[in-house]
């Protein structure tokens, strides 16, 4: 606790610029963010506030900037819509459930923290990382096309009409579920029925076709699908507010980098907008004042939220993991420090949780926001923690203010967003990546883009994992052809070996691990010694780990020579190895003790005797 009470405050002056700079950098990203996921403006902001500052405070990376980023805000998009519809299109009756699941993920990520599974994920594969941030970008982009040409599929009142019938069948449907459960669905009497659908409204059925409508058009399937809507309904003032936006943005990068171009793009349009009056859609009301905590979230976390979100939670949970951890490594690199992962994690899920409590979108390390606070002159965690106070000094101050801002400005800032985030580096690299890593990039990138982001994450990682264990087995089975030792090339401590031996000994080279990807080739051995030959040597001094199938194969190979009275010497078993073979009694019963050798010279002296 001392520790955390602690603040370095020789570097205040760099620490203010770097979190304020940073603040403003981040002030029309977590507003976009927050507009994509579906929540408002105001989640976005509610989640940079709380994380940048717990996450600054409590975090094992001096110089990091947290807030909303691209690939939790994709991720959280997608099951926020759903939950939505599950709720008949009333966000406000999801919100409890939707803030739960970020709440659990922020637990997860503190779990993973203090259980140091961190330190594993730098091993995910770089093809799942490049497909799965291309296709974030893919979706911000393509999810911007509709609001950016202002259109919105609810309010197309000929393509919700289209949902009517459907959403008749839907409400119809959920008054015989409601009457299953209250135990009152009787064959012979629908009287109570009949009485609950004639209080449906107009309103209810409209209610629940603009939901279905919503829904349909979703996603980048969704848009693609609502393209001819879009242009046949273009709003060409929605369109040049969010050209322009997006002009000044990559424009204003060749004049100076020293003023973030997002930012001089949100106040230029955006003043322009108010200041001649214009007829756009503004974003949705900020309120002003305090956020307050919503603990009914806290009645949500029952068995139905944990089995049905659990996946999702801990997805986020990961996910912000890997995006806060990569942050902190560009952030050692320019700074020259050292982060601590475990801790680092337990910060961000801290920060998470208690973000989630205020309506706060979930987030990770964001990298350009820390590289901007490192360049500003950030050197400890009070940057961080100043750049989350100045975003909720501006909420406080303009927060109606900022509620005037054109929803076109900020579809076009995540336009950028989306553009940037992509991994063009990987996609240069795939005519010279090899196949199977290529065939993982556009697996994730497809499923990912069209289908689910999580599912497109694990079966990504599960092609991966049996690519790369193929590829092992296959190496480990390369060494695993028997031969006369006349005819194999002998290691050095085996040129001693008597010619008259030569021909009644045989050798064989272990090189790695055995494990299930070599025993195929491995259960060949038996077959492959001559019916002259005595005695088989196995060597086992370049083997570190034997796994379970490994230790059957080996078990099956010795029996199947212990019945043609051939004896099996062992050379140089490691500790796992030996270990293992002990554990199912292959030492003894199957080879004593007296024919397992530390080193060859010891072997070679069995040999010689037993002749």
């Amino acid at each position: 606790m001392k520790e955390l009470l602690k603040f370095d405050f020789k570097h205040i002056r760099g620490d203010l610029f770097g979190g304020l700079t940073a603040g403003i950098v981040a002030l029309p990203l977590a507003l976009a963010f927050g507009v994509s996921s579906g929540l408002g403006p105001s989640a976005g902001l509610y989640g940079a506030i709380f994380l940048s500052f717990f996450a600054a405070f409590l975090g094992g990376t001096s110089t990091q900037i947290s807030g909303p980023t691209a690939p939790m805000t994709a991720v959280s998009m997608v099951f926020i819509a759903e939950i939505i519809s599950n709720f008949d299109g009333n966000v406000e009756k999801a919100l409890p459930t939707i803030l739960s699941v970020f709440f659990l993920a922020g637990l997860f990520q503190v779990a993973i923290g203090i259980l140091g599974i961190g330190k594993y994920i730098r091993y995910i594969p770089y093809p799942v990382v490049s497909g799965f941030m291309t296709a974030i970008g893919v979706i911000i982009l393509v999810t911007q096309i509709p609001p950016s040409f202002g259109y919105y599929p609810k309010e197309d009142v000929n393509y919700v009409t289209q949902f009517k019938p459907q959403a008749e069948e839907i409400i119809l449907e959920n008054i015989l579920k409601d009457e299953m459960k209250e135990g009152i669905l009787v064959l012979e009497d629908f009287k109570t029925t009949i009485d609950r659908a004639e209080k449906i409204t107009e309103q209810d059925i409209l209610t629940e076709a603009k939901t279905l409508a919503g829904k349909n058009a979703s996603g980048v399937i969704g848009t693609i699908k609502s393209i001819p809507k879009i242009l046949r309904d273009i709003n060409y003032l929605e369109v040049a507010l969010a050209f322009f936006t997006i002009f000044i943005i990559f424009g204003f990068k060749r004049i100076t980098t020293k003023v973030p171009s997002t930012l001089v793009a949100l106040f230029v349009v955006s003043g322009v907008a108010i200041g001649f009056g214009l007829d756009y859609r503004p974003i949705a009301a900020i309120p002003s004042g305090l956020p307050l905590p919503n603990l009914s979230l806290f009645g949500s976390l029952g068995f139905g939220t944990l089995s049905s979100y659990i996946f999702t939670a801990i997805t986020l949970a990961f996910l912000g993991a890997i995006d806060s951890l990569l942050t902190s490594v560009v952030s050692d690199n320019m700074t020259k420090t050292v982060h601590k992962p475990n801790k680092e994690l337990i910060g961000q899920g801290i920060g998470n949780s208690i973000g989630a409590i205020f309506g706060g979108l979930p987030g990770a390390g964001a990298t350009i926001r820390t590289v901007v606070n490192i360049n500003a002159g950030g050197k400890t965690r009070l940057s961080g923690m100043i750049s989350g106070l100045f975003l909720l000094v501006i909420l406080l101050a303009l927060g109606p203010i900022a509620s005037q801002i054109p929803a076109a400005v900020l579809a076009g800032i995540l336009i950028t967003v989306g553009i940037g985030v992509m991994d063009y580096k990987g996609l240069k690299a795939i005519p010279a990546m090899p196949r199977d890593e290529v065939l993982i990039l556009i697996v994730v990138l497809i499923l990912s883009t069209v289908w689910n982001l999580v599912f497109a994450v694990g079966i990504g990682l599960v092609i991966a994992s049996l690519m790369f264990m193929k590829k092992i087995g296959d190496l480990t089975s390369e060494s695993l052809n028997i031969v006369a030792l006349k005819k194999e090339e002998s290691w050095e401590d085996e040129k001693d070996l008597p010619k008259n031996m030569k021909q009644e000994v045989f050798i064989k080279h272990i090189n790695g691990p055995l494990f299930f990807g070599s025993t195929s080739k491995f259960t060949e051995t038996a077959k492959q010694i001559p019916e002259s030959s005595t005695t088989l040597v196995i060597r086992l001094d370049k083997v570190p780990y034997i796994d379970q199938s490994g230790l059957y194969a080996l078990e099956s190979v010795i029996l199947d020579l212990r019945q043609q009275d051939k004896n099996v010497l062992l050379v140089g078993a490691a500790k796992q190895p030996k270990y293992m073979m002990e554990r199912i009694d292959i030492i003894p019963d199957l080879i004593s003790n007296d024919q397992i050798f530390e080193d060859f010279d010891q072997c070679l002296d069995w040999l010689k005797k037993s002749k």
